[in-house]
């Protein structure tokens, strides 16, 4: 059966390809941001805005790729009662960790496997994250080294690289730090046999 990836998330992409499994990548064009203050207008929380995405991504997705499994997946930064979306530049990204500095805030990772546009199944993850009370220094310096890394994911920093400096504790599963509850996911797919059991 045919495995298609709704996101163009290189980290996505990487951690399905490591686990062994073979999937066409084709990223939807969904209007996240609009999304996403309806939602909250209506008063939704950040898990019920990630599976929300989750799904309609998969979704659109589904009607290119007829009987094909196709995973959605999205997350969700919440530090108190603020959201964090991906930053547009740098001073955006220095905003977004100078906030969360000292502090400890939540991802959600939402993912959800449709086939011919019907939700099959979903799974949300949670991970909370402690920033250590980091220098201007170290955030001049991170900013330097990391580049335009830092405007691909919610928060800034990939743990995956040196965005570990950023923390002093993470409280979860890793996978979903990277955006995609992998483990649930993989234990899906052996129930439709994607995967041997």
């Amino acid at each position: 059966m045919n495995l298609v990836l709704a996101s163009a998330s290189p980290s996505r992409r990487a951690m399905l390809e490591a686990a062994g499994l073979d999937c066409v990548i084709d990223p939807p064009a969904v209007d996240e941001d609009s999304i996403k203050q309806a939602m909250r207008a209506d008063g939704a929380g950040p898990a019920d805005v990630a599976e929300a995405l989750a799904e309609m991504k998969a979704k659109q997705v589904s009607r290119r790729h007829p009987n094909a499994m196709v995973v959605g997946a999205d997350q969700m930064l919440e530090c108190g009662t603020v959201w964090f979306d991906k930053p547009v530049d740098r001073d955006h990204a220095r905003g977004h960790l100078q906030a969360l500095r000292g502090k400890s805030h939540r991802l959600i990772a939402s993912v959800v496997v449709v086939q011919n546009e019907a939700r099959q199944w979903h799974f949300n993850g949670s991970v909370t994250l402690t920033m250590r009370p980091f220098s201007d220094g170290f955030l001049d310096n991170y900013l330097d080294r990391a580049g335009d890394r830092v405007l691909t994911s919610v928060g800034a920093y990939q743990l995956e690289g040196i965005g570990a400096q950023l923390f002093n504790k993470v409280d979860g599963d890793y996978f979903t730090v990277l955006g995609l509850p992998l483990l649930p996911l993989l234990d899906y797919l052996r129930t439709r046999g994607v995967l041997t059991a």
